[in-house]
C-alpha cells in the first residue's frame, strides 16, 4: 500500500476499535505469511514479491490465498483499492460469496501513467490507449456495487466515462496529531541541521514518475542554493534521480519513510512549504496534512487537489514545467502565506477529521448494503 492508501485502511481499523460494533479484515502484500490480530481487527500479510529493489511496495500475486481468506471470513462488504488483478479477485469471491463489493478509485491510473507516453506514441497512438483505459476503467468498475471517489470532480469524469455507480467519499487527517500547535518548528530545523534564514521546502510522498518528482528536482536545481534547502521523505523508483541531485547542488536532505505521524508532523510545522507537485492527484492527502499544521502548500494548478487547498493559489504554477513551478516557489516563499494558517487548520478540524469522514463512509456501506441484491 503507499502512504496515503495505508494513512486511510489504519485510520479505518482505529475508528472501528474506538467507536463501532463493527469488524474490519484487511489483506495485503509483505514479506511472509502472517495473521495480526487485535481487537476488532485481523490484518492478513500474504507472502509478496517486491516490486523493485528499491521500492518498498509488493505485488500481491497469490490470489488464491485472498479468496481462501474471503471464504474464512465471509465478510458482510469487501472493499477492494486495488484496480488491477486483486480487484478483479474481490469482484469475482463476492459475487461467489453473495457479498456486495465496493471498489475505491484511489489513483486516476489512466492519466498518471499513460498520458506520460503521448512523447512515445504521439497524439493518435495516446488517444487509442486513453480509449482502452477508458473502455477497462468502465468495465471493471461498474462490476462492483459502488465505486468510492475522493473528488466530487473526479466522480463527475468517471460518470462522463460511463461508470454508474459513482460515490464521493473524503479522504481525513488526525486533527490531534496533525495541527499547528505546539511550536516546535525551531527545534526540528536545528535538528535538522537548517540555518537560520534558509527556507525550508519539504516533499512527502513516492519518488515516481506519477507523482511528477522528476519536474520537482529539477526546478530546485533552478532556485537559489544559499536561499533554499529541500528535504524529501519518501522512496521510489527515482531514487538515483534524487542521489544524482544531491550529488549536484547539496543542500538536499533524504529520508526513506517516515512511519511516525508524530515526527512527521514536526516536520510539516519547521518547513516553510509544502511542495506538491503532483498533477494527477485525486485527493492530496498530504496537502491537507500540512494545512492542518499550518504549513502552506505550493504546486501546480489543475488537478484534483485544488479544492483542499485553503490559501491563496495566486502564485501556484500554471503549467507543468520545472520553470514554473520553481517560480511559484519563489513567489509563495516570498509572501507571508502563514497568515492563512490558522484558519486552513480550523477548516480542516471541522471537515476533515476521520471520524466526520467515516461516518459518511459507513453510511455509504449501510446504503450499499440495503440495496444490494446478489445475482
Amino acid at each position: 500500500m503507499s502512504g496515503g492508501v495505508k494513512r486511510y485502511v489504519h485510520e479505518k481499523i482505529r475508528f472501528i476499535q474506538a467507536s463501532a460494533a463493527d469488524e474490519h479484515v484487511l489483506v495485503i502484500p509483505g514479506p511472509k505469511t502472517e495473521l495480526i490480530e487485535a481487537p476488532r481487527s485481523r490484518i492478513y500479510s500474504i507472502r509478496s514479491p517486491l516490486l523493485s529493489r528499491t521500492s518498498r511496495y509488493r505485488a500481491l500475486l497469490n490470489l488464491r490465498a485472498v479468496e481462501e481468506i474471503l471464504e474464512r471470513e465471509r465478510p458482510d462488504l469487501i472493499e477492494s483499492g486495488d484496480p488491477y488483478q486483486v480487484g478483479w479477485k474481490a469482484i469475482a469471491s463476492g459475487q461467489a460469496l453473495r457479498i456486495p463489493a465496493v471498489g475505491f478509485y484511489h489513483s486516476h491510473f489512466p492519466e498518471a501513467y499513460l498520458r506520460s507516453s503521448a512523447r512515445y506514441l504521439g497524439r493518435t497512438g495516446t488517444e487509442f490507449v486513453m480509449d482502452v483505459a477508458r473502455h477497462y476503467v468502465r468495465n471493471f468498475y461498474n462490476q462492483f456495487a459502488a465505486t468510492l471517489v475522493p473528488s466530487a470532480r473526479l466522480g463527475e469524469l468517471l460518470t462522463g466515462w460511463g461508470v454508474e455507480n459513482v460515490r464521493a467519499v473524503d479522504l481525513g487527517v488526525d486533527v490531534e496529531i496533525f495541527r499547528s500547535q505546539p511550536d516546535d518548528a525551531a527545534a526540528t530545523r536545528d535538528s535538522l541541521g537548517i540555518s537560520p534564514g534558509r527556507c525550508l521546502l519539504l516533499y512527502v510522498g513516492r519518488l515516481a514518475q506519477e507523482k511528477n518528482t522528476q519536474t520537482l528536482f529539477a526546478a530546485f536545481e533552478l532556485l537559489d542554493p544559499q536561499r533554499y534547502h529541500l528535504l524529501i521523505i519518501g522512496d521510489g523508483l527515482q531514487r538515483a534521480d534524487l542521489q544524482a541531485l544531491r550529488g549536484r547542488v547539496g543542500n538536499v536532505s533524504w529520508r526513506q519513510y517516515c512511519a511516525d505521524s508524530a515526527e512527521l508532523a514536526r516536520l510539516y510545522r519547521a518547513a516553510d512549504l509544502l511542495v506538491h507537485p503532483g498533477v494527477q492527484e485525486t485527493f492530496g492527502l498530504t496537502a491537507l496534512e500540512s494545512q492542518a499544521c499550518g504549513t502552506p502548500v505550493v504546486g501546480i494548478r489543475g488537478s484534483y487537489m485544488d479544492r483542499i487547498i485553503f490559501g491563496d493559489q495566486k502564485f501556484w504554477a500554471r503549467e507543468n514545467s520545472p520553470a514554473a513551478l520553481a517560480n511559484a516557489i519563489v513567489g509563495s516563499s516570498r509572501q507571508d502565506l502563514r497568515a492563512f494558517s490558522e484558519a486552513a487548520s480550523q477548516r480542516i478540524r471541522e471537515c476533515y477529521a476521520w471520524p466526520r469522514v467515516f461516518d459518511r463512509l459507513f453510511c455509504i456501506y449501510r446504503e450499499v448494503r440495503a440495496h444490494y441484491r446478489a445475482f
